[in-house]
């Protein structure tokens, strides 16, 4: 993977990694203002996960990078994301558009963060769909799951 820079996110941690990694799944956008979205369609995801914190776990991690990439890349890989159980064919907040797939990440990477002692913070994820488009999701402040 060629290195990316991405846009910075503002937090007040120590410590901040970032993790980069690609999926292919497909998808599409069940609504008919979605235009050619809405027939069924692959792409190569690519992913970055920004996660922070001020304390490192009894690794001296702040958390490791193989379980953040397979919380997403084991469930999304290779799937058709309309048919897992986080997104909807019925409530457009639930559609898998790259906004709602990088909010989607957020939340999963999020509901394992707050199991850690240490209590990291996923503060950003950056969703590139295509060459040209990409998401970036970035939770209010005091967000969790």
């Amino acid at each position: 993977m060629m290195q990316q820079i991405y846009p910075p996110a503002v937090h007040g941690y120590s410590f901040e990694i970032n993790k980069d990694f690609h999926f292919a799944a497909a998808h599409y956008v069940p609504h008919e203002d979605a235009g050619k979205c809405s027939v069924q369609h692959g792409h190569t995801y690519f992913t970055n996960i920004t996660v922070a914190g001020d304390e490192l776990d009894h690794t001296g991690f702040l958390v490791n990078f193989k379980k953040v990439k397979d919380l997403i890349h084991k469930r999304f890989d290779h799937t058709t994301l309309n048919e897992d159980a986080s997104f909807s064919d019925e409530d457009a907040e639930f559609f898998p558009t790259t906004e709602v797939v990088a909010r989607t990440i957020w939340e999963i990477v999020q509901e394992y963060l707050d199991t850690l002692p240490n209590k990291p913070a996923c503060v950003q994820v950056y969703l590139r769909e295509t060459p040209t488009s990409y998401c970036i999701y970035r939770p209010k402040e005091g967000d969790r799951i």
